[in-house]
């Protein structure tokens, strides 16, 4: 697999320039799918939002400067897309912030993408329930296991409020697990 420093040499040259896209494609595609899928849970949206992303980076890959990671980048392109989209879905389905986690615990429900799995549906559950941005930071560091740091460039957010965020989403999706259990 090509490293980002050579996607990017390779992407400078007209020549090269579709190689270069079709390398980071097959780089980041399948990890660029799944995050966003943890954040809109449906599979068609996430295949646009993907999609979406893919125009952007192409579009504005000559203009990466590389104060961060290609990934890094690529994953602050990925979030703005998502949140874009899901406000966009609030606005356009007319729900409020607790209209729209039922709408995305429906969409989860009715998922054949997502495992049938008594645990991976509670744990989905939980996070759905998250407010959009405690999701957001839980996923990247609980799935991606992103470190803060990396995090605080792709979100533009200090560590300190990061792991503050983390911290808080995960207790409530500890919560939501334990008072699921007893059910």
């Amino acid at each position: 697999m090509a490293d980002d420093a050579e996607i990017l040499a390779l992407f400078q040259d007209e020549k090269t320039k579709e190689k270069a896209f079709t390398l980071l494609m097959q780089k980041y595609q399948q990890d660029i799918y799944y995050a966003i899928r943890r954040y809109v849970y449906g599979h068609e949206d996430a295949n646009d939002i993907t999609q979406n992303v893919f125009i952007k980076v192409w579009r504005y890959l000559d203009k990466f400067r590389g104060d961060s990671s290609l990934k890094t980048w690529i994953t602050r392109i990925c979030i703005n897309e998502s949140l874009t989209f899901i406000d966009k879905k609030k606005k356009t389905l007319n729900l409020s912030d607790d209209q729209y986690t039922d709408h995305l615990l429906n969409v989860a429900a009715e998922e054949k993408y997502f495992s049938s799995d008594r645990i991976e549906a509670l744990l989905q559950k939980a996070i759905i329930k998250l407010p959009d941005k405690q999701r957001l930071v839980f996923s990247l560091r609980y799935y991606d296991e992103m470190p803060y740091e990396e995090m605080s460039k792709a979100l533009g957010t200090s560590v300190g409020a990061l792991k503050s965020s983390y911290h808080f989403a995960r207790e409530k999706v500890e919560a939501i697990l334990k008072e699921a259990v007893k059910v």
